[in-house]
């Protein structure tokens, strides 16, 4: 997608309020991959990415900017967490497991976009499978009627939706024994050692396959696991794995949040060494090497790399000199102010108030707010962030979740009402909320 700078800004607009120059510097970033991939491939090698910092409290809109950035391209993108590595030698996440990280989510992207292309081809395979599956277990109890009139039945009654809950049999592969090693799930690596067995096996003719059983499931599971089953056999895999690399490659986008977790003041030692040692080991892949992961060998050369945090006592100048040289634009993001919270509450797609309106209608509610309303609501979320801790925009969901207790417990879809929410409505249900919030700095 060929968006342009103020394009790009215009997307962003429509989910997060303010922060402009973070937006801008996004925008700036992401336009220029753009003008990269348009250029001859001499001269679009030597062009790297220009890696961001944004310094700011929680809940301003620091991954939503990254995240929705993604979004508008199509990219591959993670988030991670700088505290949840250790460096080399030490027991824990290294951190080249983003890189492989990212490369799932990418492989996980185009599997996505490949079953939609044979989505019509597969459905009707699917629905081929389960009308004879569907016919064969009706067979067993009405014996003496001939298999075609059953089958045209079940046709009827399937494309109608009747079959639903329907209950068939179907195969089930025994899961591997899992093994737990570090720095990997137990599911994980089991799943990867039974591919890896099916994959070595497939190669001898007459191999035996891993053992399966029958298991009873209704028509709609079945559905979808059949679907899974017929997409990845459409697909070519290889081709598959191939574009999923080089997505991650030249698209892949990472978002290392906290990164002033691991900021050094320098002098230390213990943890500040720890520390500082984690900062050197991003400092490769965020300058360009070669990681291997389980579908092939990926360089980091051209992923954007995003890195955020409140730094609240650190400040980006305490990260070493060669880290913070890879991360040449850097942008501060503002606490949120009363008028931000009221735009938040109303104007973006997914605006809170919009959410609980849509979710609520469910059950016959009709909820509306009042200005009046979101202007108090806004108030509150600002004084509690001031008095407590800052938790930015987050603070609105915590205030409305309370808000909107009641109605939400009491809402059953048998009897439709219409709630508004005025002042005096936040006055009475919240009250109770801000007497706690004062009793809990008397709490040790």
């Amino acid at each position: 997608m060929d968006l342009t700078p103020k394009e790009i800004v215009e997307q962003l607009d429509r989910y997060i309020i303010g922060q402009q120059s973070a937006k801008r510097a996004v925008a700036v970033a992401l336009r220029n991959r753009y003008r990269r991939s348009r250029l001859p491939k001499g001269i679009s090698d030597e062009i790297t990415p220009k890696n961001i910092i944004m310094k700011g409290p929680t809940g301003v809109g620091k991954t939503e900017i990254a995240r929705r950035l993604a979004k508008l391209v199509g990219a591959p993108f993670i988030k991670v967490e700088a505290t949840k590595y250790t460096e080399v030698g030490y027991v824990g996440r290294d951190v080249e497991s983003m890189v492989r990280d990212l490369v799932e989510a990418s492989i996980r992207m185009v599997r996505e976009e490949k079953q939609q292309e044979v989505k019509e081809k597969t459905q009707a395979v699917v629905r081929k499978r389960l009308i004879d599956a569907i016919t064969f277990m009706k067979k067993q109890k009405a014996t003496e009627t001939p298999e075609d009139i059953l089958r045209g039945q079940t046709e009827q009654e399937y494309d109608e939706g009747k079959l639903e809950n329907f209950l068939i049999e179907v195969d089930v592969q025994n899961a591997p024994q899992t093994i737990s090693l570090m720095g990997q799930a137990p599911m994980e690596m089991g799943l990867e050692l039974g591919n890896i067995f099916d994959n070595v096996m497939s190669q001898f003719k007459g191999a035996p396959k891993r053992p399966s059983k029958k298991r009873l499931v209704a028509v709609s599971v079945a559905r979808e696991q059949m679907t899974a089953e017929e997409g990845d056999r459409l697909i070519d895999k290889e081709a598959m794995i191939h574009e999923g690399l080089e997505k991650a490659e030249q698209q892949g986008i990472i978002f290392i949040d906290e990164i002033d977790k691991i900021a050094s003041k320098g002098g230390g030692n213990g943890p500040e060494v720890s520390r500082e040692g984690v900062q050197r080991d991003i400092l490769p892949i965020v300058e360009g090497c070669t990681v291997q992961t389980k579908y092939g060998a990926i360089k980091t050369d051209f992923i954007l790399f995003v890195a955020a945090g409140a730094f609240h006592i650190s400040k980006p100048t305490d990260l070493i000199p060669e880290l913070q040289g890879r991360f040449p634009i850097r942008v501060e993001l503002a606490s949120l102010t009363k008028e931000d919270f009221v735009k938040i509450l109303t104007q973006p797609d997914n605006a809170i108030t919009k959410q609980y309106t849509q979710l609520l209608s469910v059950d016959g509610v009709d909820l509306s707010f009042t200005n009046e309303a979101l202007e108090e609501i806004a108030s509150l979320a600002e004084r509690e962030n001031e008095t407590n801790e800052n938790l930015g925009a987050r603070r609105l969901y915590n205030i409305v979740e309370a808000l909107l207790e009641e109605v939400s417990f009491g809402a059953d879809g048998k009897h439709k009402k219409t709630v508004v929410v005025d002042k005096e409505f936040v006055d009475k249900n919240m009250s109770m909320l801000i007497k706690k919030t004062d009793l809990r700095k008397f709490v040790l």
